[in-house]
């Protein structure tokens, strides 16, 4: 079931469409294809998802557009919201 949105195949993020708890497979569409990772954490509803492991200080990219940038490293399948993101590099 898809459960999550990505919209660029450049984003290093996806939109979890439900909650999503710790070691829940989150899928989504892209081109096509389908693609499964599994949550490291606890993510709510409407809040990111590392799809690519991010190092500190790169760009996160969600529909295609710099959202910020990574604080520390992020892992896939990480929570990417306030606490690993900032506007600032």
């Amino acid at each position: 079931m898809i459960n999550a949105v990505v919209m660029n195949e450049t984003d290093s993020v996806a939109t979890v469409t439900q909650n999503i708890s710790a070691g829940q497979n989150v899928t989504y569409a892209l081109k096509d294809k389908t693609f499964t990772i599994k949550s490291n954490v606890d993510i709510s509803i409407y809040h990111k998802i590392a799809i690519k492991n991010i190092k500190k200080g790169e760009e996160v990219l969600k529909y295609g557009e710099r959202i910020g940038y990574a604080t520390d490293d992020i892992k896939i399948g990480d929570h990417v919201h306030i606490h690993n993101l900032s506007n600032t590099k």
